[in-house]
């Protein structure tokens, strides 16, 4: 794996792990824009170019070892923060894992996404990348079919979402294979999670983030004003403001 740091290397550190459809790269504008951290982590994890591919008995278990060793990377790691996937992975990790501070951003579990998985799957057999983003934003996140005629009229943006297909099959029946404990991130010492208003209710991010919400009964939720899943890109600023406001300070 490679991993994108941003300011001090050696400092006290927030490590970012990205979700379905997203790498690194996609969270750069966030990343430069946290303070309080003098170290940014962000994963590029395993099916994400450079980091190499995923193996024949990928799980999120596979995940969370990934994301543990990252963590060893780091002199002093604060705070843990995922995105969609990346939470639930936070998530887990933090049953395994003494960490300080974890944060998800509309953490997904299942069965998120189970009723794309025969579409998704035709698709990666047919090495169909345009049928893999199609598939998972119409059938697994919900979007309607003038967001994705939007997306692709992006012709830079679709190329780059169909660069980021190739794991997307195996990456949501992970979600929908995993272990589900009764309580998620029982070794952290504090949990925030955060969801867009646009998908707090009516919406399969929502649902599933109330899903999730109820396995981590101590935790803070925030609502992002005005955004839906994708702040990170629409507005990284706005995102970035929020997860530095929940920073813990050291002497906590």
């Amino acid at each position: 794996m490679t991993v994108d740091v941003y300011g001090d290397p050696d400092g006290p550190s927030i490590v970012l792990i990205p979700g379905v459809l997203s790498d690194a790269n996609a969270w750069g504008a966030a990343a430069r824009r946290l303070s309080g951290w003098e170290t940014v982590a962000v994963v590029n994890r395993r099916g994400r170019r450079p980091s190499g591919p995923l193996t024949d008995t990928y799980d999120l278990v596979a995940e969370v070892e990934d994301a543990t060793a990252v963590l060893g990377e780091f002199a002093e790691v604060r705070t843990v923060f995922g995105w969609s996937y990346g939470g639930l992975i936070a998530l887990h990790l933090a049953n395994t894992v003494a960490v300080p501070h974890v944060i998800a951003y509309e953490p997904v579990i299942v069965p998120f996404g189970a009723s794309a998985l025969p579409g998704l799957r035709q698709a990666r057999d047919n090495a169909d990348s345009d049928a893999s983003v199609e598939v998972a934003l119409r059938q697994a996140a919900g979007m309607r079919d003038n967001g994705i005629a939007s997306l692709r009229s992006d012709d830079e943006l679709w190329a780059e979402l169909r660069r980021l297909s190739a794991p997307v099959y195996a990456e949501t029946l992970a979600i929908n294979e995993a272990l589900q404990p009764e309580q998620l991130a029982v070794e952290a010492e504090r949990v925030d999670l955060i969801v867009g208003e646009l998908n707090r209710e009516g919406t399969l991010y929502g649902k599933s983030f109330d899903d999730v919400a109820r396995r981590v009964p101590a935790a803070v939720v925030h609502e992002l004003s005005g955004q839906g899943h994708l702040a990170h890109l629409e507005a990284p600023e706005q995102l970035a403001a929020l997860v530095t406001s929940l920073q813990v300070p050291a002497s906590d």
